[in-house]
């Protein structure tokens, strides 16, 4: 009896030659994506290392960086961005503490303790905090965080840092407890059963085995959302105003540097000047500072990453 498999007439016949033209326009297509997103990031980091050059002509680098007044537009003028960074910093640590531990609750509840319906219920309301606009953040911290504030806090300013950092706390709060709690529900089943057969109890099961074997995914959840607040723009613009100083409370008016560039992008400031180029300045920094946590998070998800059969 003849073999199947070793009958010719019967093999599978595997055309290598012919053009799979709606293959080939995907990978095109593909490539040009690629290419697009290449190129633009390119073209950014060229356009502000160019106007931030121009810049650094007139201004020195150490009054820019080391200098404690920011006040490019009046004369006499002085380019120190430690108001701005200060600004930012504030208003992102008071975020941190406020979102940080209310995400990581919010996760590990989703993660080790909600039923299905629970959590069909609360993961759309967490992730509905995700796509308000901003700038309703903004306003809801005038008409609502603000006068809040003021009832227990008379002598808070109409422009707060507080508030700002309340708002922005509340916009990256959906960011740490989504990506926390897919960190925390890819810890397999298996290491919290055996963890439970030797009587763990279930805060320890959560916070010596399952915390702990998601921490590469925690970790990075948090400084993406670190990223974020310090990228927010229009709710501290709206909320924490529009004044720079290195005030050490958070019950007057500040500036960040996002809020800087959307006074200098509103159309008022003259191009070509040095007034305008601090805009690339600030915003270089900005880019320096995003990209320096990208990076972070990056290293923390190679470095701590558990990888389980």
């Amino acid at each position: 009896m003849n073999d199947p498999a070793n009958n010719s007439g019967l093999s599978f016949s595997i055309h290598k030659g012919v053009t799979r033209w709606g293959e080939t326009g995907i990978k095109f297509w593909l490539r040009i994506c690629t290419a697009i997103s290449l190129f633009t990031t390119i073209a950014i980091v060229v356009l502000l290392l160019v106007e931030s050059f121009g810049f650094f002509r007139e201004v020195s680098p150490i009054e820019f960086f080391f200098g404690t007044r920011w006040v490019p537009l009046l004369k006499p003028s002085s380019y120190g961005v430690l108001p701005l960074l200060w600004g930012t910093m504030l208003i992102t640590v008071g975020a941190a503490v406020i979102a940080i531990p209310l995400g990581l609750a919010s996760a590990i509840y989703l993660s080790e303790y909600a039923n299905d319906q629970v959590r069909a219920w609360i993961k759309p309301v967490l992730e509905l905090l995700a796509g308000i606009p901003t700038v309703v953040y903004g306003y809801f911290a005038l008409t609502f965080v603000t006068p809040a504030l003021r009832s227990v806090i008379p002598d808070i300013q109409v422009f707060n840092a507080l508030s700002a950092a309340i708002v922005v706390g509340i916009m990256i709060l959906p960011t740490i407890a989504t990506l926390s709690d897919n960190a925390l529900r890819a810890v397999p089943v298996s290491l919290r059963q055996a963890a439970y057969a030797v009587g763990a109890t279930s805060y320890e099961v959560t916070t010596s085995i399952v915390v702990p074997a998601g921490l590469s995914g925690v970790m990075a959840s948090f400084l993406l959302a670190i990223s974020r607040a310090i990228g927010e723009t229009m709710a501290v613009t709206l909320a924490a105003g529009q004044t720079p100083n290195l005030d050490l409370t958070l019950l007057e008016s500040i500036q960040t540097m996002t809020a800087y560039i959307v006074q200098i992008s509103l159309g008022d400031t003259p191009s070509g000047g040095i007034a305008y180029q601090t805009l690339f300045a600030v915003a270089a920094v900005l880019f320096a500072i995003t990209l320096m946590i990208n990076v972070i998070s990056q290293w923390i998800l190679g470095r701590f990453r558990e990888v389980y059969d």
